[in-house]
């Protein structure tokens, strides 16, 4: 089997855990569900429930039996919690969108949202020890070090600037430059702990979506559409932040038209059967929480449109599928450069109804991954790195594999562009 390490993933919905091989191969894998605690306006987690104990449960049980050498744990960004001494949050850890954060416009590192965070929870808890992000509070409770990598910190700007953080610094956690500085152990003698890092960064080192024209797309509780160029492009709405592969730039950004949205979708409408009429399917605005990019409108909410009596469940799931099909092939149409196909992954890739919409509606085939838990993937092998198993997160690449492709299907494709002009229609009517 070789040496194993473990790649954590704390999501919106759960903690995901995968072992993994020296050669890529899962050996074990978890879920460790959790709540999600929303509200108007709110989106939040039970903090000591999602990023303590659900780290240290998930990591229990697919540690169980193998020898362990090293963990990493990822998450979603930007998130806060205020600490008491030991380290255990005493608050909501707070959630990107929520409007505690204020208006959440723009990307994480410009938004202004962590110091909105900042704000609510210092007024909550003005005696706090600190204030910590998931990844922080993941790694003090494995190795007893609160801790985060620069791209983490990055995403808390302004509280971080580049350098170091703006306010009272010591109740801040420490942040590692290099991602591959393990940053203690767990135990005296128990597997190293990596810094962590930020989910879609993570399961960039494994997707393969490397070369110019690829687009990376994570189907999670988060959809999140990356183009993959060859120089550095600035489109407005968009983010632009640098690829992990040298030279190469991602175009693009995180929509609310994922899994929160796809997941809600399912709840109300019962489950379809059959196919229906390519022709004939309804079209939702996914907005049920706002809209992040390309909108960056918190107050935007979702309506379906073209709705008739003769309209069953499978037009109703279809049409749910085709709302985040839409957003992502609107990012591409906004970042303006050629794209040549879509590596998908996470928990969404394991709905056929899904990837087929996604390629339908993009008109680009859909390279489905073989491990849809890209992000615990990556992990494991940023694991292999602070364990010394490893010499540069960029070899993660030889982790890449996909399963299948998915082209789109001549029958839907001329149907999904006239659905596409009138989504398109709606959602400048929205905006006026």
């Amino acid at each position: 089997m070789g040496s194993v390490t473990v790649g954590l993933d704390i999501g919106t919905t759960s903690v995901k855990a995968l072992a993994v091989t020296d050669d890529g191969e899962v050996a074990a894998a978890t879920r460790c569900p959790h709540e999600l605690l929303l509200g108007p306006g709110q989106l939040a987690h039970d903090a000591d429930a999602a990023w303590r104990h659900g780290v240290l449960d998930a990591l229990t049980e697919v540690g169980r039996g193998l020898d362990v050498q090293a963990v990493a744990v990822a998450a979603m960004v930007p998130s806060l919690t205020a600490v008491d001494a030991a380290g255990r949050p005493t608050t909501p850890g707070l959630l990107y969108g929520d409007s505690r954060g204020g208006s959440g416009i723009g990307s994480p590192a410009e938004s202004g949202e962590a110091a909105g965070f900042h704000r609510w929870l210092a007024a909550e808890q003005p005696d706090a020890r600190g204030f910590w992000p998931a990844q922080a509070v993941a790694n003090h409770a494995l190795c007893s070090r609160a801790a985060v990598d620069y791209a983490t910190a990055f995403c808390l700007s302004p509280l971080f600037d580049g350098t170091g953080w703006v306010t009272s610094p010591d109740r801040f956690p420490e942040v590692i430059a290099d991602v591959c500085e393990p940053v203690g152990r767990i135990g005296d003698v128990g597997p190293a702990v990596g810094a962590g890092t930020i989910d879609a960064l993570a399961a960039q080192y494994v997707a393969g979506a490397d070369e110019p024209g690829d687009v990376l797309v994570l189907l999670g509780a988060t959809l999140i559409v990356w183009l993959v160029t060859d120089d550095w492009v600035e489109r407005p709405g968009l983010w632009t932040v640098p690829h992990t592969a040298p030279g190469r730039s991602l175009v693009g950004g995180a929509s609310n038209a994922g899994g929160l949205f796809v997941d809600w979708a399912s709840r109300v409408t019962p489950p379809g059967d059959g196919e229906p009429d390519p022709a004939d399917v309804p079209v939702w605005l996914p907005y049920a929480r706002g809209e992040r990019t390309p909108l960056h409108d918190p107050s935007r909410r979702a309506s379906l449109h073209e709705l008739h009596l003769g309209h069953g469940p499978a037009a109703l799931e279809r049409a749910t599928y085709e709302a985040s099909g839409f957003v992502a092939r609107h990012l591409l149409d906004l970042a303006d450069r050629p794209a040549r196909r879509i590596v998908a992954v996470g928990g969404g890739t394991r709905r056929p109804g899904w990837v087929q919409a996604l390629a339908d509606c993009t008109g680009l085939p859909v390279d489905v991954a073989a491990v849809p838990d890209a992000t615990a993937l990556g992990m494991a092998f940023l694991a292999r790195c602070a364990a010394g198993l490893e010499s540069s997160p960029a070899d993660a690449a030889r982790w890449a594999s996909t399963s299948h492709q998915v082209e789109p299907d001549a029958r839907w494709v001329e149907p999904c562009r006239d659905r596409y002009q009138r989504f398109l229609s709606l959602t400048a009517g929205d905006a006026s």
